[in-house]
């Protein structure tokens, strides 16, 4: 089945702490149905020094999310669903707001 959700693109949460905020998919993980998004839903893990970070101490960064808790932006900044299309000889996403191909 072809990916809804790619690295890259621009997501809203709809659910959470952060419902309502976007952000840049920086990693998708298709195995537990989870994507991270780049500085939305941080967390802080509290880490012992080592070689690598001698300082050790609190570090900040994003959690996973789940693909039902997010939606592509479309080209007016609302949330939409994702189709596929059959354009040529190509599939492609389609925002199924605006029909709209999506990038990406």
């Amino acid at each position: 089945m072809a990916a809804k959700i790619k690295k890259g693109d621009q997501v809203i949460l709809l659910t959470g702490k952060d419902k309502g905020r976007t952000g840049k998919v920086e990693r998708v993980l298709p195995k537990d149905q989870r994507v991270v998004v780049a500085g939305l839903n941080l967390v802080q893990r509290h880490t012992r020094p080592s070689q690598s970070d001698p300082q050790g101490g609190k570090k900040t960064h994003s959690a996973s999310i789940h693909l039902s808790n997010v939606a592509i932006v479309d080209s007016h900044g609302k949330p939409t669903r994702v189709g596929f299309r059959i354009e040529g000889d190509k599939k492609v996403r389609v925002a199924k707001t605006t029909g709209e191909v999506i990038d990406g």
